[in-house]
């Protein structure tokens, strides 16, 4: 790790980043501009809370992501919920209640944490913990969906509670999406995206970068037709290759230098979106941001995960605090190893590498 980066200054910025740049995508939006205003106090008081926990000596993530449920209504090809075993078809056994969620986001307002980001399986499934997540402004729940299952319901939760933020999944053309999550969804994401729009709902897409699609997904023409349709989020996931072939679809070295070039050309422009990488610049940060030093996953059951492609857990939030969970033996042994900051092909440092990574737990 680089001996002078400061971390926690890294990640406070990000977070301003974020907000500043919504702030910009939202100013015809009056009651998304209010909401947002009110939110970036409440960042900066996030920001002063880790603050404090740095000078105790502990180092508190401003992002956490949240996998609230197993299940999921498409079987998207790649999918690597599926692949690890976090989504399946089977019944939802021994989850996280929606009190014990709402427990975990109130421990996270306290220490700091300003993102949670939901996933699953397919997160509008737990519909009660929705409706908790939506009882704190003080954080930003973006809600990683597939989009098809937002109904009347759901559409007011989302217009009555801007921190909850939808971020719809569009692998690039109706060809590219339907072929991976199934014939029809493109045109249902079209329909999802125009009920949102029509009510000023702030609202983004999750795109799934490859080798592949990188430069179409980029490209003004993808994203002026998102952003006609009321998009204000860009989110680019790497691809992580969970099913065996399809290594080569992952973006190496040379697409993370294009897409990092190619997201601070976009910011620049005055009618700018929100643009977001996951996971971002690690040969800057130092590394991986994984178990704890960026964001640590909550699996539906409660065990604490480096990150979502890394299913290694040895602490329960159900039997700990979130705090004591950042400090769980596994995440010490894995921030002061060497695993994180190596340089790694694919998206994810630790993808593929669960023997080693089980083989930290004592």
């Amino acid at each position: 790790m680089n001996a002078g980066f400061d971390l926690d200054q890294y990640l406070s910025d990000g977070v301003e980043t974020i907000v500043s740049d919504a702030l910009k995508a939202s100013l015809k939006n009056p009651k998304e501009t209010a909401f947002l205003l009110q939110y970036a106090l409440h960042a900066k008081r996030a920001e002063s809370a880790r603050k404090n926990h740095a000078k105790a000596g502990r180092h508190v993530p401003s992002f956490l992501i949240a996998s609230i449920t197993s299940r999921c209504n498409l079987h998207c090809a790649g999918c690597y919920a599926r692949a690890n075993s976090i989504c399946h078809d089977g019944a939802d056994d021994n989850l996280l209640s929606d009190a014990e969620w709402d427990s975990i986001f109130v421990q996270a307002k306290e220490i700091g944490v300003s993102f949670v980001l939901l996933a699953g399986g397919e997160p509008m499934l737990r519909r009660g913990v929705m409706e908790r997540a939506s009882s704190h402004p003080e954080i930003l729940f973006p809600i990683f969906t597939n989009g098809t299952l937002l109904g009347e319901k759901t559409l007011e939760l989302l217009d009555s509670h801007r921190n909850l933020i939808p971020i719809i999944s569009v692998e690039g053309s109706q060809e590219q999406t339907d072929a991976r999550r199934g014939a029809g969804t493109y045109q249902k994401l079209l329909e999802t995206m125009t009920a949102l729009q029509s009510r000023g709902v702030f609202f983004g897409a999750s795109v799934t970068v490859t080798s592949e699609n990188l430069t179409f997904v980029t490209s003004d023409a993808f994203l002026n037709d998102l952003r006609t349709r009321g998009c204000k989020i860009a989110f680019y996931v790497e691809y992580v290759p969970a099913d065996t072939g399809t290594e080569s679809l992952a973006p190496g070295d040379n697409e993370r230098v294009y897409l990092t070039s190619r997201l601070d050309e976009l910011r620049a422009r005055p009618d700018a979106m929100v643009y977001v990488a996951f996971p971002g610049d690690e040969q800057y940060a130092g590394g991986c941001m994984a178990a704890g030093r960026g964001f640590f996953h909550i699996n539906p059951h409660g065990g604490a995960e480096p990150c979502p492609f890394s299913p290694v857990s040895d602490t329960s939030l159900k039997d700990v605090s979130l705090l004591e969970a950042l400090d769980s033996p596994l995440f010490v042994r894995l921030r002061s190893s060497e695993l994180l900051a190596e340089h790694h092909d694919g998206a994810c440092a630790l993808f593929g590498r669960e023997d080693e990574v089980r083989g930290m737990i004592g």
